[in-house]
């Protein structure tokens, strides 16, 4: 396993807060980190840091804003594992950021579409000048057409971004097409770093994980327990557990993951469903799944299969 060079992003706090709209106690968010920290994790990325009068924030966690003093507050000595953020296109201000001398976070990663990715090069660009590390991460890959993802990615290898994101988002992809995209990532965009966020909605995000690492890809998006959107993420678990590398230690996790996260999935879903299943196979935003979950046919697989599958007119539609 090519692990010397990695370096394991736990996405727990952003992406699982998709499941809990970010509604997680101080404490959970400190024991989590020094869990990651003791294990050896590179990177906690905390939440997102999208600008409150560009996001309805009601009903929201603080972790969908990460305000640099609450941050500060809630983590007020950054260790070994450093503190990172995404951010959404149109849904921040990167005037309202810190220089990175005064900010807890090291890294800022921003999500995009192919369509957005100029404006995507615009706000690294600002972020870069900050003195941040950071990355794009190009989301819905699996919908991407070959000549648009190239051109997207010769203009990310031309911008100051110092890491490109292959994006699972439906949790679609296989081996196969990872090596696909990592070949495109590594001609396209040969100046930049590659990342890896892999869902889990077919079961193979731990496998694509470990395959883009073979490949060479260095930055790997894990969160502990599995937990994120739907079927969720490639387990830090078993990222620590597999890479070589003296410096993990799997065993914090487990203990965090007694601790917080058995209780917790007893109040929220995640993980793989079957219905998450099948909208990996149909290549789909897992939103359907999602909702479908939240009513009383929850278990009702065929039925969604035939919604997913069935051909709708006009007049089928109300």
């Amino acid at each position: 396993m090519k692990s010397k060079n990695v370096k394991i992003v736990d996405c727990t706090i952003r992406d699982g807060g998709l499941v809990n709209n970010w509604d997680f106690s101080v404490d959970f968010v400190r024991d989590t980190y020094e869990a990651l920290n003791a294990a050896g994790v590179d990177y906690m990325e905390i939440g997102y840091k999208n600008s409150p009068k560009l996001v309805d924030a009601e009903n929201c966690g603080p972790w969908r804003f990460c305000e640099d003093d609450f941050i500060k507050e809630v983590i007020p000595e950054i260790k070994g594992t450093k503190l990172s953020a995404i951010v959404d296109i149109g849904r921040v201000d990167p005037t309202d950021f810190l220089h990175s001398d005064d900010s807890p976070f090291s890294m800022i990663r921003v999500a995009c579409y192919l369509k957005d990715v100029d404006k995507a090069i615009d706000l690294v660009t600002s972020f870069n000048e900050l003195g941040y590390k950071t990355a794009i991460n190009i989301m819905a890959v699996s919908n991407s057409i070959n000549s648009h993802l190239i051109d997207a990615l010769q203009k990310i290898n031309e911008s100051p971004a110092d890491i490109a994101y292959i994006v699972d988002s439906f949790g679609s992809l296989f081996n196969r097409d990872i090596e696909h995209l990592t070949s495109l990532f590594k001609e396209h965009a040969p100046s930049k770093k590659l990342g890896i966020h892999t869902h889990n909605n077919l079961q193979m995000a731990f496998s694509n994980t470990l395959h883009g690492i073979e490949l060479g890809i260095e930055y790997l998006d894990t969160s502990v327990f599995g937990m994120g959107r739907g079927a969720g993420n490639c387990q830090t678990e078993l990222i620590l557990g597999h890479l070589t590398a003296s410096k993990y230690d799997m065993k914090p996790i487990l203990k965090l993951i007694d601790e917080r996260f058995v209780p917790l999935r007893k109040e929220v879903e995640w993980g793989y469903n079957t219905a998450y299943a099948l909208t990996g196979l149909f290549n789909e935003h897992p939103r359907s799944a999602i909702a479908m979950r939240k009513t009383e046919d929850k278990d009702n697989f065929l039925g969604f299969y035939n919604k997913l599958t069935s051909v709708e007119s006009h007049l089928d539609i109300k």
